[in-house]
């Protein structure tokens, strides 16, 4: 029985049900003093509270679908993603084969300021063992900026799902070039979640990404001004928003590795009003609607979801069908099961660093 199954949670509540009355049957012949009556009461009272507790959890992760299956909660699910080229219309046109930093290279810890935007933000900055080569003093390093989901921390890309350990074994063995890699919050203005927005009288955060960030980092950096020479991925709301930066700044970013995103930007209680009643920036800010009726610019893109487990994945498929004849160019990375949470995200790293990687200038001189 499936951990989503509807079954399973209609099971769970029999059992809650049934043990409430159990103990409300047992409770009077209980009563007595002895160890064998405590003893009685202790179990049923135990037994009771776990089956009511059951009931809440699966209600709320079927709710949320933080957890897929028994496989995706007790972590056994280990397969990595593959990715796969998607030609116009979403049809699949070819399938790819495949801190202490004691592996080498180094994390730094920098603050982030937009000259145009105004927004100041933490990020962590990680330069592989290639930076310090002695070949390679002259060279410019393309660079991958990562940006988490909401609220999400910068730690959790890092340790979690190993981002920086997988970028300097796939650069090691050849699999993709060595790069620069600037991790940050999708939440530069926290606690608000501004969803990667120029917000009418608010924080210009798509600005932030898009200009001030890649120009903070090439002027202190020995990182490539190219457009080929950078690269975004981001997981949930990151996800997002490595799609749409590539999307609407491709003098910016050659390429985007979407991790379960979605593809509109959401307004709840943690982003406030993001629009203030303008239309057009709402629709700007739906890559639906920006890819049925803007040009689609020459990028390429990656997005991943689960067949079985993840929320958006009918939208993950109707977003690939809308590819046009063109400059642009998508893939996807499509696992059986999995969820929105980061035991899958870490089975989709490896395969898309090494996807994204394959979009950028290998380090060169300038």
């Amino acid at each position: 029985m499936g951990l989503t199954s509807k079954k399973l949670l209609l099971l769970a509540v029999l059992v809650a049900i049934a043990l409430f009355a159990l103990t409300m049957w047992l409770w009077p012949r209980l009563a007595k003093s002895s160890v064998r009556a405590l003893l009685g009461r202790f179990l049923l009272l135990v037994c009771t509270q776990i089956a009511v507790l059951s009931v809440v959890l699966l209600y709320v992760n079927d709710k949320f679908e933080f957890y897929a299956s028994w496989d995706d909660l007790f972590g056994t699910e280990q397969g990595e993603g593959v990715v796969q080229e998607v030609g116009p219309g979403g049809k699949l046109v070819a399938l790819q084969s495949d801190q202490a930093l004691s592996g080498g290279g180094r994390l730094e810890s920098v603050k982030i300021t937009g000259t145009s935007s105004k927004i100041a933000a933490d990020a962590k900055v990680y330069l592989p063992p290639q930076y310090f080569q002695k070949g390679n003093k002259d060279k410019k390093f393309p660079a991958i900026l990562a940006i988490t989901g909401y609220p999400g921390t910068v730690d959790g890309m890092i340790n979690e799902l190993g981002f920086v350990d997988t970028a300097r074994d796939k650069a090691r063995t050849g699999k993709m070039p060595p790069a620069v890699m600037i991790f940050i919050r999708s939440a530069v203005t926290p606690p608000r979640d501004t969803e990667c927005v120029d917000v009418p009288g608010g924080p210009k955060v798509l600005t932030y990404f898009a200009k001030d960030l890649p120009k903070a980092i090439t002027q202190h950096y020995r990182v490539g001004t190219d457009t080929k020479q950078w690269g975004v991925t981001g997981y949930s709301t990151g996800g997002y928003c490595a799609l749409k930066l590539p999307m609407t700044y491709p003098e910016s970013f050659t390429a985007g590795a979407a991790l379960s995103p979605y593809f509109a930007a959401k307004t709840d209680d943690t982003t406030g009003d993001l629009f203030h009643g303008d239309k057009k920036l709402e629709q700007e800010n739906d890559l639906m609607w920006r890819m049925e009726k803007l040009p689609q610019p020459p990028v390429s893109l990656l997005v991943t979801s689960s067949a079985k487990g993840e929320y958006d994945y009918h939208h993950t498929l109707d977003f690939l069908s809308k590819l046009k004849e063109g400059r642009m160019r998508m893939a996807r990375m499509i696992l059986d099961e999995g969820g929105h949470n980061f035991n899958t995200w870490k089975r989709e790293v490896p395969a898309a660093l090494v996807w994204l990687g394959d979009k950028l200038d290998k380090p060169a001189k300038a």
